[in-house]
């Protein structure tokens, strides 16, 4: 029921799918390697020890979870057909409702009212788009206007007067979320920090990989495991069950499937609870981890951010996490280590480099030359800027953001069917 793109090789035969597969999970795997090396040579010639610590990478995987939730959420969303711009609603239903429910009963009881808050915005855009056929951005612009109205006028109602309280802030949850760290490498259970003695000698790649395995490894909420928990969870459900099966021939030919006897309507009613749940979850995380109170604005447009990380995977969930990854290192260098931001500029560069001459190679002259100026423009910033302004690395997510979806917009193929009118009966 769905339609795939069978791979071809140099001669034009098909490529088996396995095959083609493990070839992109070895060029996954040398591209990871190869930007590995890279950030610790420049930060062993540059002294720009944020590049790799842990202190960083743990900021990076707490500004990733709420990004990588709202991507999968907006995989959820694209998969059954129906295009979910009212995300960044959805995350603020999140903030709300499991600020105040952690206030009230702790961070547990707060995180299953985030969820409940996201999938009633999920419910309500479903109903809007598939009901009453409503433009699918006009649906989720509405949410996004109606969640941050809506949560101001319940804080007036709820939270004024009460101590820590306001009309943009709930008091502080009752409890918090558990924390782990492994034990001998992290030091979690009173047992040696091997990871943080490695990481401390400064030596090449073996320090650098210390850092970034102790970030990844050392205070790591039990909410932020939950999230990446939800990647696999979400592969094996929508690519190996036959739930998965009917949401995404929903958003491939909807028509066909309904032929076939798949109830499309409440398929989308499901999947969009899901994807609102995930939202709500993303939100729920801001408001019970990161802080520990609802604030107004905490979502800072990650919604947004979400959906750029669902192209940028190409509706994948292994790519959504890349591209959560992606944006939340960005985020965390702007938070704690904004002086080796300049250092990324070396980087940028070296990239530049190499994909110019696999241009070259290729023979593609335009390319090249858009490239190699990016690049010498990369090297002559990092020879001249010392410290980039606050403003500006404030900016390094949403930059990102628009470099991903200017570069990556040629290689991608979303669901055949996603935002377009669906009427049950039709087209049989």
């Amino acid at each position: 029921m769905t339609v795939v793109d069978q791979p071809v090789g140099a001669t034009g035969a098909p490529v088996p799918t396995s095959l083609a597969r493990g070839r992109k999970w070895r060029v996954a795997l040398l591209l990871a390697g190869g930007l590995f090396v890279l950030l610790s040579i420049v930060r062993f010639t540059t002294d720009a020890s944020a590049l790799t610590s842990s202190i960083t990478v743990g900021a990076a995987l707490r500004a990733t979870i709420p990004i990588l939730l709202a991507g999968l959420a907006a995989l959820w969303a694209d998969r059954v057909g129906i295009v979910n711009i009212g995300i960044e609603g959805m995350m603020i239903l999140g903030t709300w409702f499991g600020g105040w429910a952690a206030w009230q009963w702790g961070a547990y009881v707060g995180v299953l009212f985030a969820i409940l808050g996201g999938s009633i915005g999920g419910l309500i855009h479903c109903v809007a788009v598939t009901r009453f056929n409503v433009d699918h951005v006009i649906s989720g612009v509405a949410i996004n206007i109606l969640a941050l109205g809506a949560m101001r006028y319940l804080s007036e109602l709820i939270f004024v007067g009460e101590q820590g309280g306001g009309i943009t802030q709930s008091p502080q949850q009752t409890s918090s979320i558990g924390k782990l760290s492994l034990p001998v490498l992290s030091g979690g259970w009173g047992t040696p920090d091997v990871l943080g003695n490695l990481e401390k000698r400064g030596w090449f790649l073996i320090s650098d990989a210390a850092g970034i395995l102790r970030g990844l490894t050392i205070d790591v909420s039990y909410l932020s495991i939950l999230a990446l928990v939800l990647v696999p969870v979400t592969f094996f459900v929508l690519w190996r069950t036959r739930f998965g099966l009917r949401i995404r021939s929903s958003g491939e030919q909807p028509h066909a499937a309904e032929s076939l006897g798949v109830k499309i309507v409440p398929l989308r009613y499901q999947a969009m609870l899901i994807s609102g749940g995930l939202a709500g979850l993303g939100g729920g995380f801001l408001a019970i981890v990161a802080t520990s109170f609802y604030r107004q604005g905490q979502t800072q447009e990650r919604g947004y951010i979400g959906l750029a990380t669902a192209i940028f995977g190409n509706w994948r969930p292994t790519g959504v996490l890349g591209g959560s990854a992606l944006f939340g290192f960005g985020e965390a260098l702007q938070l704690v280590g904004s002086k080796a931001v300049p250092k990324l500029f070396l980087v940028f560069a070296i990239v530049g480099l190499v994909a110019m001459i696999r241009a070259v190679m290729k023979r593609k002259v335009v390319p090249a030359v858009v490239i190699g100026v990016l690049a010498a423009l990369s090297l002559l910033a990092f020879v001249a800027v010392d410290e980039v302004p606050e403003p500006l690395t404030k900016s390094v997510p949403f930059v990102l953001t628009l470099i991903v979806l200017a570069t990556a917009a040629q290689r991608l193929r979303p669901p055949a069917y996603t935002g377009r009118p669906f009427v049950s009966g039709e087209e049989h």
